[in-house]
């Protein structure tokens, strides 16, 4: 069984024992987390959307944070002497999978 979550504003798909990195979640390391904000689940016997879905949820556990590769920004305007270089290091969690719980089914 796979499900489509969403967190951090980026859709993942998602199966029970994956980790997967996701933008910064405020838990504590060795904690679980819910992900409610489920669009789609499939299995053998075929995809859920919309209505079908409703109530359905993704356990997690939080496996740790930390920071991702720094990615270099620059700025440059030719023939004019000017250039501004910028670096950024975005926050991640990194999380388990342990379940994917499918909601009321009609």
């Amino acid at each position: 069984m796979y499900a489509v979550v969403v967190t951090g504003g980026k859709q993942y798909r998602v199966m029970q024992g994956e980790t997967l990195r996701v933008e910064k979640l405020e838990a504590e390391a060795g904690s679980e987390v819910t992900l409610d904000n489920v669009l789609m689940l499939g299995d053998s016997d075929g995809v859920k959307l919309g209505d079908e879905i409703n109530g359905a949820s993704v356990v997690a556990k939080v496996v740790g944070h930390g920071r991702a590769d720094k990615v270099r920004i620059i700025k440059f305007r030719r023939r004019k002497h000017h250039m501004k270089r910028q670096g950024h290091r975005q926050h991640y969690t990194e999380i388990e999978i342990t379940g994917i719980k499918a909601g009321d089914q009609k």
